[in-house]
């Protein structure tokens, strides 16, 4: 009778601060039963990754360079329906976890979590299961697993396009460098501005510019 161990589960990693990436690999190949079997930077690179490695799971930041966490997720789901995505980022649960899961992710955790409950999420997420933190849980699960429409604050009413233009100009960002980031054109990068004017409902684009900036500097201070 054979006691061959049991294979390891093999995770690909998607983050574009190497320092970062460095110490989740560090953690996760200090356990027993999973290994980083690959690195990408953004996610370009990951679905290279993806097509030579054939990772049981893939852990994704938000924040890329080029495409965002959000769509690469959207595309792995396109591409690999039964590949399992986790999102394991700074940026706050409570606005973007929801949006994870609708993109395709099964679990959302962010960085400031402690190493036993980031490898929990993963062994979850390997299995197919859903996993946020307990104080967002009942109620994303309840909007999400129901397909309801929840009672938003007024930012999370943004689509997900939106929300990166929005973050961008928070950054300093012009229509121009928004385009050039996202590979828009100008014009579509000027309807989302006004989209998001209105759904905001800011008097003008001054207005509204201050507002993404207060808000960048927000999401700073509380990851």
């Amino acid at each position: 009778m054979s006691n061959k161990p049991e294979p390891k589960t093999k995770i690909l990693l998607v983050e574009d601060h190497q320092i970062v990436r460095e110490g989740i690999a560090r953690l996760i190949n200090n356990e027993a039963d999973m290994e980083v079997c690959g690195e990408a930077g953004n996610a370009s690179e990951a679905l290279v990754q993806i097509a030579k490695r054939k990772p049981d799971l893939v852990i994704t930041d938000i924040s890329l360079s080029g495409m965002n966490g959000i769509e690469f997720l959207k595309h792995l789901k396109a591409q690999y329906p039964n590949l399992p995505a986790m999102v394991l980022s700074m940026h706050d649960e409570a606005l973007y976890a929801e949006r994870a899961l609708r993109a395709g992710a099964v679990a959302f955790v962010m960085k400031k979590e402690s190493s036993n409950e980031v490898m929990a999420a993963i062994r979850k997420a390997r299995r197919g299961e859903y996993h946020v933190s307990e104080k967002v849980g009942g109620d994303i699960f309840q909007k999400f697993l129901n397909s309801k429409r929840p009672a938003e604050s007024s930012i999370a009413l943004l689509s997900d396009r939106e929300l990166e233009v929005f973050e961008l100009l928070g950054r300093g960002h012009g229509s121009k460098e928004i385009a050039a980031e996202l590979k828009l054109s100008v014009k579509t990068v000027d309807t989302h501005r006004t989209h998001i004017k209105e759904k905001l409902q800011l008097r003008s684009f001054t207005e509204m510019i201050q507002r993404a900036v207060q808000w960048v500097e927000q999401e700073n201070t509380e990851t």
